[in-house]
């Protein structure tokens, strides 16, 4: 009963030591694993790479009719994280255009972050992606100015300024910057365009950014 019981522990001991060992996100990964067994992504797809803004856009192919939209957003994700998974988000796919959305939870992990870091980790990830795709159209979306997160905003700003002069000297690939269409005539940001959090936004506020995007979907 004695050697049971000690098994027993020494497995529980393993499971959950092999638990604590995986990296951050690599559930969400796994389900995107499983979701492109159960149906292989189309081809010629657009694909939607980034954090929570993304994640929570369960519809968007609503938003979007007669656009072939593959979703691959995982909230709380990180530029360093779409680094670290960068194959995994990758190579599943052929799409025709990849938009980013990433870069605001970098800064609400750490409040001293410089911009330069992030838009190191920006251009990181844009190098992984032309090495696979050297042609295809790339975008990516502003960082959002969250009520939540105005202390962060002068480093948001930063970084978006940098991200979108880089984006403009590359070839198939822009910058779509969604700050003027949420914020209001005075030029503050719109906090009825976002739920309780004031960080995720309301249905209206995904169909302003559609307002936007929709010039830059191929």
């Amino acid at each position: 009963m004695k050697k049971i019981f000690s098994a027993f522990l020494l497995l529980t001991f393993v499971l959950i030591f092999s638990q604590e060992k995986k990296p951050m996100f690599w559930n969400e990964i796994q389900e995107f694993k499983a979701l492109d067994k159960k149906t292989p992504p189309p081809k010629n797809a657009i694909l939607l790479v980034g954090s929570s803004s993304f994640t929570k856009w369960k519809n968007v192919s609503e938003y979007f009719p007669g656009k072939t939209i593959i979703n691959r957003g995982f909230g709380g994700s990180r530029l360093t994280d779409l680094n670290y998974y960068a194959d995994d988000l990758l190579n599943p796919y052929q799409p025709k255009q990849i938009i980013v959305y990433c870069g605001e939870n970098d800064f609400a992990d750490d409040a001293n972050l410089r911009s330069d870091v992030v838009v190191d980790r920006f251009k990181m990830f844009y190098r992984k992606i032309r090495e696979k795709f050297p042609h295809i159209e790339v975008d990516f979306i502003s960082i959002k100015y969250s009520p939540s997160r105005e202390k962060l905003w002068p480093q948001m700003k930063e970084a978006n300024k940098k991200i979108a002069k880089f984006m403009k000297k590359e070839k198939n690939a822009d910058y779509i910057d969604i700050t003027k269409t949420m914020n209001d005539a005075n030029g503050n940001v719109r906090k009825d365009l976002f739920v309780e959090d004031m960080l995720h936004i309301t249905p209206e506020g995904y169909r302003l950014w559609t307002e936007v995007m929709n010039p830059y979907m191929k």
